[in-house]
């Protein structure tokens, strides 16, 4: 293998491939700096801004097989350690397309839902937007943002293009449209006429290819072929290789989760326990199986997070067995408890940091969203029914109270956890979670 670079060698770039489908593949790694297509080769050089994302990016895929609009796509260190700037096609002004009052606006990066309400909140500060258009491509996520005016448009453009949305992530790459008006038939969560309210929502068909504004979709990353993308974004919250035996590639979103302890488990210590590997959407117990349940999570990365880290885990003297289900997904019932809304989801927001504190059940437990008066003897108290606690702290981090408990053995913390979590403590629902901290 050549020498690490900054700049990034792919090959197999077919005529298909654009900018922006590449941008994809290596931007969950870290920011780009610039970008040269080399369409005679079929080929591209991609610099990013620092050596560490180039090597996460390069040890990611020596897993992982890209593939871009069906191709694939092989990536190696270039023999460039920087590429001229001359040469560079990334980082292009918008005011050099021909203005239009219509964008294209393509968001990389996307690790939380855009929705036609926030793109308006981003896009209308410099003018009046009429017309909102959101569609799902091979490249990612875009939408069509169309002004009542040409220049609010060149304002937005040059204000906006390679700004993020949130810290880190959501990245808005903006080019001039060709159109010269959007047909808009419908104002629902992917259009919107904000001259026309009275257009009807129009009821969505049920599918299973899930949507926005479907918490199962949480992420946007279900459409086919983009599965990969969000299984780098992961990648790169793991340091930039995901755990052995966890592809990404995985469109499974239902476990079945058996050796339960029937007189003591039920779907809510099933969701705090599950709950920290991705966001939960159903879980029952099956009547005829008492020992057994149906968990279906948010997407099939997340169910691959959770084989690995509690398949053999210990939980109320029992020893987990979690395997993918045949049923694709739980049917609403009386007894299949809906957790889709749920605000204790620990995915809806931060969900970049939960990746990176997923890890298989320790001794240490991590407890936030306490009272600020709370006494560490409360905690205790309130915890040791569960185990023998070996050491506490309460500490205070970003002028919030949290705390750090031992107990003696991974079981005792995980019945701790799956037990108190989201519990109430001096009037505050308190948060726990696993630390991977060695000692306190």
């Amino acid at each position: 293998m050549a020498e690490p670079s900054r700049v990034i060698h792919i090959r197999n770039v077919g005529h298909e491939i654009s900018e922006t489908d590449l941008l994809q593949v290596v931007q969950p790694f870290g920011a780009v700096a610039k970008v040269v297509m080399l369409r005679a080769k079929n080929q591209a050089l991609v610099q990013m801004e620092d050596l560490s994302s180039s090597i996460s990016a390069i040890q990611y895929y020596t897993t992982i097989q890209p593939s871009v609009r069906g191709r694939n796509v092989y990536l190696q260190y270039s023999s460039h350690q920087e590429l001229n700037t001359d040469q560079s096609s990334h980082g292009r002004n918008p005011d050099q397309d021909e203005p239009n009052r219509i964008l294209l606006v393509t968001v990389h990066h996307m690790l939380y839902p855009m929705t036609v309400e926030v793109l308006h909140q981003v896009f209308s500060p410099y003018g009046f937007v009429e017309k909102i258009v959101t569609f799902q491509k091979t490249a990612g996520f875009q939408t069509l943002i169309q002004f009542q005016s040409r220049q609010s448009a060149i304002q937005a453009a040059g204000a906006l293009h390679g700004r993020n949305i949130y810290d880190g992530c959501c990245q808005l790459d903006i080019q001039y449209s060709n159109l010269s008006e959007l047909q808009v038939h419908y104002n629902n969560d992917r259009s919107r006429d904000f001259t026309n309210p009275s257009l009807p929502t129009e009821q969505r068909p049920r599918s299973s290819q899930l949507g926005y504004n479907d918490p199962s979709g949480l992420f946007g990353f279900q459409q086919p072929g983009a599965a990969y993308g969000q299984a780098a974004v992961i990648a790169a919250a793991f340091g930039g290789t995901l755990p052995p035996g966890v592809t990404g590639t995985n469109d499974r979103c239902t476990l079945i989760v058996s050796n339960l302890n029937s007189d003591k488990i039920d779907a809510d210590k099933l969701f705090n326990l599950f709950s920290i590997y991705g966001n939960i959407v159903r879980i029952k117990v099956l009547r005829n199986k008492p020992d057994h349940a149906l968990v279906q999570m948010a997407d099939g990365l997340q169910t691959e997070l959770a084989i690995h880290y509690l398949k053999g885990a210990m939980l109320l003297g029992q020893k987990l067995e979690v395997n993918f289900s045949k049923y694709p997904s739980i049917t609403p019932a009386p007894d299949a408890h809906d957790y889709s809304t749920s605000n204790l989801n620990r995915f809806n927001s931060n969900v970049a940091k939960n990746y990176r504190h997923c890890c298989a059940p320790t001794k240490i437990i991590h407890i936030s969203a306490l009272s600020p008066e709370i006494s560490e003897d409360a905690i205790i108290e309130h915890l040791s029914e569960h185990g023998t606690i070996v050491k506490s702290k309460l500490f205070e981090a970003s002028g919030k109270t949290q705390a750090l408990v031992q107990f003696e053995s991974e079981e005792e913390a995980t019945e701790a956890l799956v037990c108190k979590h989201a519990s109430k403590l001096e009037g505050s629902t308190i948060r726990i979670s696993f630390s991977q901290m060695q000692n306190i």
